[in-house]
């Protein structure tokens, strides 16, 4: 998406801060997706958390994609937007008996369990209903993400999932519980990781793991290999879709995939992060001594990562064109935290008062993110389509 698709025209009808979805990439990143997972049989659930936009999940149910959820109210809005319930998987470590029930209610895909405990929660509420769950046991495989150590989920240090230790107890407790179905593998190391290399080390740790199971005599029918693929944070425009090519193909090349048995992903940023843009106003040009303070009217409410991971996004001027006359700007916002900034020393063109700011890259942990803090409005949503 280049810059000037954003019509500043269009936008100054809308009240800021608001978040601005691109429909047309979000449609090929769709596309290219498909047409790479489908190359190799491989079966994309979307990990609602990224971004449940009910038009954004619309877009992804037509495309074919199941869901991936990590909360009860996740799989009712899966349910609600239609998604299938034999599409729907269900993770996260601290599953409440409520959400259970709800996974129960619409006899999901499957469980992700991450730990014995739940297990056997889960058999004692199947059984109630006189049901069988399908489940199955998220694995920690200790495999290094290379990602910030807030978004890294596979190490043994880290709260989720099974560690190989507890294997054999895990099949003891199988063996006890006759209301689960044993039907998966699953892992997930990390988050906006950029490294193949990375999900190359995963496959090879995932063959050894699955070796074990079935030197067991347990063969499960899919492998769910997780997410975690990142994006450009920094060259937005000429890396608007991520590699699917290469990445699909790393683990088709490295991945031992038995006969009949499914692989599955669970893919979030990398399908919606880079169609959607914080569109912001500039209140006020604060002069400093050693910097100056581009104030927003957006702030961490509506987009937290900079806060929270410290991340990266790119921050343009869109009702300003030309860089002859430039300044440094720290772009912040308007909320009592010193941690409320975008960005410190951002190279925009010379910025004034009501000037559109656009924080590209916002489609995921954006909207889904923001809260009511300092007792907030809830940034709007503007769709390419509805400009046209």
């Amino acid at each position: 998406m280049e810059m000037t698709q954003f019509n500043v025209e269009q936008f100054e009808s809308f009240e800021t801060p608001f978040f601005y979805y691109n429909e047309a990439l979000l449609l090929e990143t769709l596309r290219v997706l498909k047409n790479e997972s489908d190359k190799h049989h491989f079966h994309v659930h979307y990990a609602m958390k990224a971004n449940a936009n009910n038009r954004i999940l619309e877009h992804l149910k037509q495309a074919g994609l199941g869901a991936d959820c990590v909360s009860g109210n996740e799989v009712l809005k899966a349910v609600e937007i239609g998604f299938k319930s034999n599409h729907i998987a269900f993770a996260g470590v601290g599953k409440s008996d409520k959400e259970i029930n709800i996974g129960l209610d619409y006899d999901i895909f499957s469980f992700n369990c991450e730990s014995l405990q739940e297990l056997i929660v889960i058999n004692e509420l199947a059984e109630k209903r006189n049901q069988i769950a399908r489940v199955a046991l998220r694995i920690n495989p200790n495999v290094n993400a290379k990602t910030h150590h807030y978004i890294t989920t596979g190490l043994e240090e880290n709260k989720f999932g099974i560690n190989p230790w507890e294997f054999e107890e895990v099949l003891e407790v199988l063996a006890k519980c006759n209301h689960l179905k044993l039907v998966g593998l699953h892992f997930h190391i990390g988050s906006q990781i950029t490294d193949l290399d990375v999900f190359k080390s995963l496959c090879l740790r995932v063959n050894e793991i699955q070796e074990w199971f079935i030197s067991n005599q347990i063969l499960v029918e899919h492998i769910n290999v997780g997410g975690g693929f990142g994006i450009d944070y920094e060259n937005v425009d000429e890396n608007s879709i991520p590699d699917f090519a290469a990445f699909f193909q790393l683990f088709a090349d490295f991945l031992e995939v038995k006969p009949n048995q499914q692989v599955h992903f669970e893919l979030g940023r990398a399908v919606v992060a880079q169609c959607g843009s914080l569109i912001s106003k500039v209140l006020y040009i604060k002069n400093g001594q050693k910097t100056n303070f581009a104030i927003l009217d957006a702030g961490m409410t509506e987009l937290i990562r900079p806060a929270l991971y410290q991340s990266y996004h790119k921050i343009e001027n869109i009702s300003q064109h030309g860089m002859e006359h430039s300044e440094k700007y720290d772009v912040v916002g308007p909320i009592c935290e010193s941690s409320d900034c975008f960005g410190k020393a951002v190279v925009m063109p010379m910025t004034k008062r009501n000037d559109l700011i656009a924080i590209r890259s916002a489609g995921a942990y954006g909207e889904v993110m923001s809260s009511a803090y300092n007792l907030r409005d809830k940034a709007i949503a503007v769709y390419s389509s509805d400009l046209n």
